[in-house]
Order: structure tokens, then C-alpha cells, then sequence
């Protein structure tokens, strides 16, 4: 089984904005603009996108949620082939044991691909949404969780960020 890593994130800074590479995944993504970026530094890997106005607790360097402020949106790839079926039991069993209050799942397509779009509340760590994409042996996710007053705003940056997702 192949393991993502820290490594595999590259964050450039560029004319268009900050672009977030990983090579090994074939997957690049723009952040939105006056977005702070950061790679999380765990075993396999992912990278968080705030928003300017972000106010979230962190302990340990990890974010706490719920966010204060602002919004935020993670990205990981997963190297495991899944269907859409084996992502909704894992997401459900994770939710289930956080506390969900509302899980939604409909199947979407973004950037012609076929994607797993799950919107969700959970008691700890209030209201998110969840992107799945699989192709072939990989998993991609993007997640974004939203202070109470913001997910309208957020929703509409993280509907544009997912219009700049590049997988080869």
C-alpha cells in the first residue's frame, strides 16, 4: 500500500495566487485569494486553506474545531481504491462516533469528475462539508468547516476553489 507523506505538498507562490502541488497524486489547487496556506505535518499528510478572517483554537499545532471565524478548508489524498458506497460507510462511522446531528450525501460531478459531495453537523465540531473524489487507487478529499455566521461566504470560496482542483 502506498503512504502519502508531508513531502508530497508543495506550496508555490505564483501570478495566479498560491498553488498547492502533489506530484505524486497528480493534484493541484489554487488557493483562494488572501488565503493563508499551511501543510499539516502528520504521517500522511494534508494542507489547510484560512480564510484572512480565520479564529480557531489550535493545541499540539492542530486545529481545534469548531472555528470562532472564518472558514477553513483541508485537503488529503488517501491511497486506497474506494467506491462512493465504501466512502459514505467510513464517513457515516466516523460522524456517528463524533456526535452527528445531520449527515447528507449527493452524488455530484466537478471538473467532469464523479464526486461524493456529504454535508454534515456534528455536535464538537459544528457544520462541514466533505468532497470525495476517487480515481483509480486514490481518494481525494476536501473538506470545509465554517463559523456559524459564515457558511454562506464559505460555501461560495469553497465552490470556487473546487472549480481550480486539477487531477491528472
Amino acid at each position: 500500500e502506498i503512504k502519502g507523506s508531508p513531502a508530497d505538498y508543495i506550496i508555490k507562490e505564483t501570478t495566479d495566487g498560491k498553488i498547492v502541488e502533489n506530484k505524486k497524486a497528480g493534484l493541484a489547487v489554487r488557493a483562494p485569494e488572501r488565503w493563508d496556506v499551511k501543510k499539516i505535518e502528520d504521517e500522511e499528510g494534508a494542507v489547510n486553506f484560512y480564510s484572512s478572517n480565520i479564529d480557531v483554537e489550535s493545541r499540539e499545532g492542530k486545529i481545534v474545531l469548531p472555528i470562532k471565524n472564518g472558514c477553513l478548508i483541508q485537503t488529503n489524498v488517501v491511497y486506497k481504491k474506494m467506491d462512493f458506497e465504501q466512502i459514505k460507510q467510513e464517513a457515516k462511522r466516523t460522524h456517528i462516533m463524533l456526535g452527528v446531528k445531520s449527515d447528507e450525501f449527493e452524488e455530484i460531478v466537478i471538473n467532469n469528475h464523479n464526486t461524493l459531495k456529504n454535508v454534515f453537523d456534528i455536535h464538537k465540531y459544528g457544520s462541514g462539508m466533505g468532497i470525495y473524489i476517487p480515481l483509480k487507487n486514490k481518494g481525494y478529499a476536501f473538506y470545509l468547516y465554517w463559523a456559524l455566521d459564515e457558511k454562506e461566504r464559505c460555501v461560495q470560496e469553497f465552490e470556487s476553489f473546487l472549480e481550480t482542483i486539477s487531477i491528472d
